[in-house]
């Protein structure tokens, strides 16, 4: 507090509760002050706080997306987990909370049109710390993830990065065993928004960061597995298609996705495919299936695969709660991250933000209840009287949503569950009979003439605390029971009403309340500076409505509305006593009486401050920047003696360090020096040896082979074999263009030339077999021409590299190097020359009388041998 007086005129007020004016205008451009100079909060002031006081606290980060929640969440975990000891222990603790971050964002962020890394849900994260301060625990709640992402998204937006990474970063093995093909375009739950490539996103190393994160939070490679086969069946499930029969009833148009989704879930594929084209109607105790058009198939299949998602992800943090649990039975300390999604308006507002926003009418009623509650309590606690304080209470708009029986949520449930044709416009025609003097609610109907033009027949608005934000009905628009109950908690064979997802959130957000209203709150709020993603730009509208709509002119009233500055006594006295001469330089007495003084002698009125039991509150900030004013004044004098004093000193003491340095310096240098010189020695050595050892062995090259030349030997024949393995003749009948050997291969290269007369020409008649049947028609075929045939067809014993075949007159061993040589000797010993019939791309295959068979011949970036969709023998080489 008092540092940051200090720096007010250079950064502007750090605690906003102490600017001289509560005006919209004064808030913004204090905060346009600290933006320009880089001024953040850091999170350290929870930490010391529960360590002093050994209680639990909230941290709330709130902000619209893109504005930086998701990033501030991560630099709090970061933060905490340096700030703690290092031990085995602790780091396999700190490794998992963190490491959870990639795996959650991977399952639950996606691109959106403001934020290439948008979180599409909510999340509460305790950080549990021991009595030392180390964090040894952690458990995470979710809250509405956005479902509908997975099988719709906006243009210019992706579904949730899992599925591009899985496609892009996975293994040939695995995208194989998952029947995934490496190209996003293939999948239509991937390409709604027409952006599935983002150059700001590498989704292949994020796949990699992802594999490893799983790792480190306990999954093995049958968890994987099965996480990854989940994935790929929510890809397979976007991929079925259906057609209509003569009567209009919805019949699949290809059962191979099917399969896959079957194949991967582990479900019975018949039971998949009629739940996807039947509705089941039980009465008493018979089941009636009825057909399905094609609309509600459609319908059926998205929503079984955002159950599928949904129901995987709330599995997926429940094990990384197993992975960071703590067992340990003694008390710990807590404090919460709750990183929860914004106040958001569309230009369409569908359930989700319905939700978000109604989330944030509750955080909002929130954070005024336990501000006021903080306030009331310091008061009482001083015995200070407590002034009432005027504020917008948006109880009024909560009560609009969540109210039993009369609410929003109240009215939407019993549409959806009742018996009979529930439609968007009967929806509506109950909320306005049911509401139709609220004061925050509007309809086209219920409106006056101007309004009415702004408002659709199948929206209805409400005027939040932070604005109005006008809702399309049709977010109710499941007409089916596979849609409602895909979203239920109730038990298959349970006869109890469902419980919907908005009653669901509603019941959630209610319990995360009584969780935050039991801790000590702490508040980060995100703003974004402009909608261009630049730093250094400060967008006075965009920051404004931010300001607005994320209540801080409110909480900052209530914070004002008594005294805006309170420090304990001795707090107090220690900083100004040097102000009054009768507190300077010591007081003997008890705090207060020293503090009464004091203010007494720089005159403040009556009315301008309250003293407590242990504080003193100072209503105006202009009363406490005059006192602090007049403490930089006086502390100046003191400060220049010191300085003097400080100067000689440090003075002193560097001359020493820096003499201790120099020789240091020297000793390093001459050590360094001194190695240098040594290994120049040993190089410049071992060169001359090795130069008089080549020119000896040059002088007695024309002697036998001796210790005096080998190596000189070894070097030439090594030089000469390198020239003639780029200098080939192009025929072996060439005998005249080779390349002169040195004398000491003449012998040796005469005789690899002209092989001994026994074999010389049975290898001929090979060699023109071989062209005979390979020549114009393998494309390997020339580059085997140079290659050398061994000499004979038999040996008497099986080696490493020869070739056994089982004949009806006795065995065959045959031994060959190359696959010419092997089917030139083949037919000559069969005496059947046309017997080899080289083909491109595929050969037909009779495996039994009447049935053929066929195998395709490819290329790929490794070897293999599968059996292909179209049933055919698949060799990739």
């Amino acid at each position: 507090m008092e540092g940051a007086l200090t720096a007010r005129d250079r950064v502007g007020i750090q605690d906003f509760v102490l600017l001289d004016e509560t005006t919209e205008v004064a808030f913004l451009s204090n905060l346009k002050k600290r933006f320009s100079k880089d001024l953040i909060y850091v999170t350290d002031n929870a930490y010391q706080t529960m360590l002093t006081e050994f209680n639990n606290h909230f941290i709330l980060i709130s902000g619209e997306s893109g504005a930086g929640k998701t990033e501030a969440s991560k630099k709090i975990l970061q933060y905490y987990a340096v700030s703690c000891p290092s031990t085995t222990l602790l780091n396999t603790v700190r490794d998992k909370m963190l490491m959870s971050n990639p795996v959650l964002e991977a399952f639950g962020n996606a691109k959106t049109l403001k934020n290439d890394n948008s979180s599409r849900f909510g999340k509460y994260m305790d950080i549990q710390f021991n009595s030392e301060g180390d964090a040894v625990g952690g458990h995470i709640l979710n809250y509405l993830l956005e479902k509908s992402r997975v099988v719709h998204q906006n243009h210019g937006e992706r579904n949730f990065h899992i599925f591009y990474q899985l496609v892009d970063g996975g293994a040939d093995d695995l995208l194989h065993k998952l029947g995934l093909e490496r190209d996003v375009q293939h999948y239509n739950y991937l390409t709604q928004g027409e952006c599935a490539i983002v150059p700001s996103i590498n989704d292949h190393n994020d796949w990699k960061t992802v594999k490893n994160a799983l790792q480190v939070i306990n999954f093995d490679e049958i968890d994987t597995n099965h996480l990854l086969g989940i994935v790929a069946s929510v890809l397979h499930l976007g991929n079925v298609q259906f057609e209509s029969d003569s009567k209009g009833h919805a019949l699949l148009d290809n059962n191979g996705e099917l399969h896959w989704v079957s194949d991967l879930l582990g479900v019975d594929a018949q039971s998949l495919q009629e739940g996807l084209t039947f509705r089941k109607i039980e009465a008493k105790k018979d089941q009636v299936l009825t057909p399905f058009t094609t609309d509600h198939a459609i319908y059926a299949r998205d929503a079984l695969a955002k159950a599928i998602y949904g129901q995987t992800f709330t599995w997926l943090v429940n094990r990384i709660n197993e992975s960071m649990e703590n067992k340990d039975p003694s008390r710990k300390t807590v404090i919460g991250l709750l990183d929860i999604y914004g106040f958001e308006v569309f230009y369409a507002n569908s359930f989700e933000q319905f939700c978000i926003n109604y989330c944030n009418e509750k955080l909002q009623q929130l954070f005024i209840q336990l501000t006021l509650k903080a306030e009331q309590e310091e008061y009482e606690a001083e015995d200070i009287e407590w002034e009432p304080v005027q504020f917008f209470n948006n109880k009024i708009i909560c009560d609009l949503v969540e109210e039993k029986h009369r609410g929003i949520i109240s009215i939407l449930d019993e549409e959806c569950l009742r018996p009979g044709d529930a439609t968007d416009l009967t929806f509506l025609e109950r909320l306005e009979d049911k509401m139709g003097n609220h004061p925050h609610f509007v309809t086209h109907k219920l409106a006056d003439k101007m309004t009415r033009k702004t408002l659709e027949r199948g929206d209805f608005r409400l005027l939040h605390y932070a604005g109005e934000v006008t809702y399309c009905v049709l977010m109710c628009q499941s007409k089916n029971a596979i849609v409602k109950e895909c979203f239920s908690t109730m038990d298959p064979d349970s006869r109890k009403r469902p419980e919907t997802v908005a009653t669901q959130f509603k019941s959630s957000l209610l319990k995360l309340t009584e969780i935050l209203m039991a801790k000590e709150a702490w508040y980060i709020r995100c703003l974004k500076s402009n909608e261009s993603k630049q730093p250094g730009q400060f967008d006075e509208a965009l920051i404004r409505h931010q300001v607005k709509y994320l209540g801080l002119m409110e909480h900052l009233r209530v914070r004002r509305a008594g005294f805006a500055y309170r420090r304990k006594f001795d707090v107090f006295l220690k900083r100004y006593k040097p102000l009054c001469p009768a507190t300077w330089p010591h007081w003997r007495g008890e705090p207060a009486d020293g503090v009464e003084v004091l203010v007494q002698h720089l005159g403040y009125l009556p009315d301008e401050y309250r003293m407590g039991r242990t504080k003193i509150f100072i209503r105006h900030p202009r009363t406490l920047y005059a006192t602090e004013d007049a403490y930089e004044k006086s502390f100046s004098h003191h400060e220049l003696h010191t300085t003097r004093l400080q100067a000689k000193y440090k003075g002193y003491r560097q001359k020493g360090e820096f003499k201790k340095q120099k020789e240091a310096a020297t000793k390093i240098e001459t050590c360094w020096r001194g190695v240098q010189a040594r290994k120049e020695k040993e190089k410049r050595a071992w060169a001359v040896k090795v130069i008089k050892k080549f020119i000896k062995g040059y002088m007695t090259r024309g002697q036998a082979k001796n210790t005096d030349n080998s190596e000189y030997l070894a070097f030439v024949r090594q030089s000469y074999l390198s020239r003639l393995k780029n200098n080939l003749p192009k025929t072996v009948l060439d005998k005249t263009t080779w390349l002169t050997p040195p004398v000491v291969m003449a012998e040796l290269v005469i005789m690899c030339i002209f092989p001994p007369p026994p074999y010389s020409s049975l290898q001929l008649q090979l060699k023109a077999t071989t062209s005979s049947i390979f020549k114009g028609k393998k494309d390997s075929y020339p580059q085997s021409v140079a290659q050398i045939f061994s000499r004979s067809f038999y040996h008497g014993a099986l080696l490493s590299d020869c070739i056994l075949l089982w004949l009806f007159q006795g065995d065959l061993v045959m031994q060959c190097d190359h696959l010419f040589e092997f089917l030139t000797k083949l037919t000559v010993i069969a005496k059947k020359q046309n017997l080899i019939k080289v083909v491109q791309g595929s050969i037909k295959i009779e495996i039994q009388a009447g049935k053929e068979s066929a195998v395709d011949f490819g290329t790929g970036q490794e070897p293999m041998v599968y059996k292909a969709k179209n049933g055919h023998l698949m060799v990739v080489s």
